[in-house]
């Protein structure tokens, strides 16, 4: 096979995984679309509310990701190595490997979720005081996480599942899912939100109800398919207390990196919204409305990050160490190629976007054009070193390294740099974002050295046959 053959086969393995991904991707994010115009049509106070109590939820949701994108490492290496057709110790225990991992991992998002809906039910005043100090958004904040509650342990087991199910190659089903669940939460918010068909009007109360329903809906269907249907795995109800304790070591030291790296940023994520929430002037409302456009601009990168992490497992589980360093290049260049089409959409939509919010203040709307023009500069670096962090890099196994290098760009530098610019400098929104997010530029020279010296190719270990 020569080398434009083999591109072509590259780029279609990857596309297969990626697109479904980054379409359910995008439904998701039209589902956070539609609740931000919906709710932004009752004014910038309800706007911002909910925006920063879904900041705090999202914290919840990145862990998820670590969870499930940590248990991913290990699942497509097993899965690899089951369907290599190599008769060894490690092939034949791959299969058992696979259950013990997903199992592991469904007991920690249950725990997980546990945490976080204790949290909201007994501190959601001191949860929203801080990102605002705004009494009457705080109030509004809470009325939200009221209706949240539950939320967690669906969306948590949907999240992980889904994952799971991308890194054997089962993308369509959470697709078709996912599509189901955009109806039921587009319905739901609107009766429910502005009272319609006889339902009661909860204003933001509607708009987390909704998409609780939405939830649920998408739970009973991933997890259902999972415990009953898939045959790939096998997985059922009662290898959820199956022993684990010949994968237990692996498993902290692949996967817990990445959920404490998750989390840390999550929480770093959150220091950004925080910074942007004290702010004074319009930036934080602003905010509400950029932040859905960067993810919308962004999904096929997000797709392309865990089709990488999926085809660099198998890859590996295969035993193909000289493909993968290949497929790690290739990965890259498509990383600033996606990249800059991502920065295209932001430049060309950017208006149309924001002309949606016709309730929002002018200033409001100006200072949005402005977070716009940065999110289309870093977005490029942004692109590229998503796709290498969160996917090749993680795939290969190297998620300790990645947990301290994430940490320390966005602790060390990104944050500080935002704080100094926003509080003590006061630079306009442009400049505040830039900073906010310069650990981008940074990581994707990073993530290239990275690949170069080939040290993130980790081995990985089915555990011991005897358990």
């Amino acid at each position: 096979m020569n080398n434009r053959e083999e591109t072509a086969d590259f780029l279609k393995k990857v596309f297969t995984l990626a697109l479904p991904i980054a379409f359910q991707s995008f439904i998701t994010i039209g589902v956070n679309m539609l609740d931000t115009m919906m709710v932004g049509s009752l004014g910038d106070d309800a706007l911002t509310a909910t925006s920063l109590a879904n900041s705090f939820i999202s914290v919840f949701q990145i862990l998820c990701m670590g969870l499930g994108m940590g248990a991913s490492v290990l699942v497509s290496r097993y899965w690899g190595m089951k369907k290599s057709g190599v008769q060894d110790e490690q092939s034949r225990n791959a299969g058992k490997a696979l259950k013990q991992t997903i199992s592991l991992m469904l007991r920690l998002n249950i725990t997980l979720a546990s945490i976080f809906a204790i949290l909201t039910w007994l501190i959601p005043d001191l949860i929203m005081s801080t990102y605002s100090d705004k009494s009457h958004i705080i109030s509004l904040g809470v009325r939200y996480f009221n209706y949240s509650i539950l939320t967690y342990f669906f969306v948590g087991l949907s999240l992980v599942i889904t994952i799971v199910l991308r890194s054997i190659g089962q993308v369509l089903y959470p697709l078709l899912v996912s599509i189901g669940a955009f109806a039921v939460n587009l319905c739901m918010n609107y009766c429910l939100i502005f009272g319609e068909f006889g339902f009661p009007k909860m204003g933001v109360a509607g708009a987390a109800l909704g998409t609780l329903c939405a939830r649920i809906f998408e739970f009973i269907f991933i997890f259902g398919y999972l415990v009953i249907h898939d045959k790939k795995i096998g997985f059922r109800i009662k290898d959820l207390f199956m022993k684990t304790g010949s994968l237990i070591r692996e498993y902290i030291r692949i996967c817990i990196p990445v959920l404490i790296s998750d989390g840390i940023l999550a929480f770093g994520t959150n220091a950004v919204a925080m910074v942007i929430g004290h702010l004074e002037g319009t930036i934080a409302p602003a905010n509400a409305i950029t932040s859905v456009t960067q993810q919308l601009s962004t999904v096929v990168i997000q797709g392309v990050s865990q089709a990488g992490a999926i085809v660099t497992g198998i890859t590996l589980g295969e035993g193909s160490r000289e493909k993968t360093m290949k497929q790690g290049y290739r990965f890259f260049k498509l990383g600033i190629v996606l990249g800059l089409i991502s920065a295209a959409f932001i430049v060309i939509f950017s208006d149309a976007i924001i002309g949606f919010y016709k309730e929002v203040t002018p200033e409001t709307a100006r200072t949005a054009k402005e977070l716009m023009n940065a999110i289309s500069l870093i977005i490029v670096f942004q692109g590229t070193n998503s796709i290498m962090t969160k996917g090749v890099l993680r795939g290969g196994g190297d998620t300790k390294m990645l947990m301290l290098t994430d940490n320390i760009f966005l602790w060390a530098l990104a944050i500080p740099l935002g704080i100094f610019a926003g509080f003590y400098l006061k630079l306009p929104a442009f400049w505040i974002y830039i900073c906010l997010k310069s650990d981008q530029i940074v990581k994707t020279v990073w993530a290239f050295l990275r690949l170069r010296s080939g040290k993130w190719i980790k081995k990985i270990s089915t555990g011991k046959a005897s358990e």
